[in-house]
């Protein structure tokens, strides 16, 4: 029978909150790594014509499709010690492979579509007669980028934001594979739930960290409903 008391913070050890915390640093760190180069991709996916587009579309949403395993490995090939560029990056300082920043690629790389999904769906639906507008005003279309577009798209980049986000916070396929599961390094919340699971008598402190990652995804939720919402607002009293 599991015994968890209503005061679950409480009740968690030193090395679950290391893990809870680890996450959510890893979390943030996994968004803001991809935040522009997910504006460059949705808005070249969404506005421009090139050779190629569906084969850079299909390879940005790979990683929906594939085992989190299998991307996990190919950052294991690509990004490890000795992997194909492993050897470079070494040698100018920076290790990837069962450190924490190697998680938080491994996140990065896995909620990036959804983050391009959500931001390309909020450009293709602007207006494009108010950039035309712009345009005709003599702004560049540089200028027409940053003060128009941007702000337009700016509830699907919060959107796509939030999702890259959370899927960050759950990710565990690719980043074990990755950076394994190191106590105070590379063990998340959800490395450590499986941990629990493997142990005699984990049970509690499996059902404590899913309990807290159930209020960290709701949390997450509700905030970027509210912000969407509020962005919302303000275009619409722009407009």
């Amino acid at each position: 029978m599991l015994n968890l008391s209503p005061s679950v913070l409480a009740d968690l050890s030193p090395a679950e909150w290391t893990a809870i915390w680890l996450s959510l640093r890893i979390a943030v760190v996994a968004t803001l790594i991809s935040l522009p180069f997910g504006i460059f991709t949705a808005y070249a996916l969404a506005r421009w014509h090139f050779p190629g587009k569906t084969l850079v579309n299909g390879i940005v949403h790979l990683p929906l499709v594939l085992p989190p395993v299998v991307t996990g490995f190919m950052l294991l090939i690509m990004l490890g010690r000795r992997g194909v560029f492993g050897p470079f990056l070494a040698s100018i300082g920076i290790v990837l492979s069962f450190r924490w920043t190697g998680a938080a690629v491994a996140c990065a790389v896995m909620g990036f579509p959804l983050m391009v999904r959500a931001m390309r769906l909020s450009f293709e639906a602007i207006d494009r007669r108010l950039e035309l507008a712009s345009g005709t005003l003599g702004a560049s279309r540089l200028w027409t980028f940053f003060l128009v577009t941007l702000p337009l798209a700016l509830p699907g980049i919060i959107v796509g934001a939030i999702l890259a986000f959370a899927k960050a916070l759950g990710e565990f396929g690719a980043t074990i594979t990755f950076v394994s599961n190191i106590p105070g390094e590379t063990q998340t919340i959800s490395a450590a739930i499986y941990t629990f699971t493997q142990v005699p008598g984990g049970d509690e402190g499996a059902l404590r960290l899913t309990v807290v990652a159930i209020i960290i995804a709701l949390v997450a939720l509700i905030a970027s409903e509210i912000i969407q919402w509020q962005a919302e607002k303000r275009l619409a009293s722009i407009e």
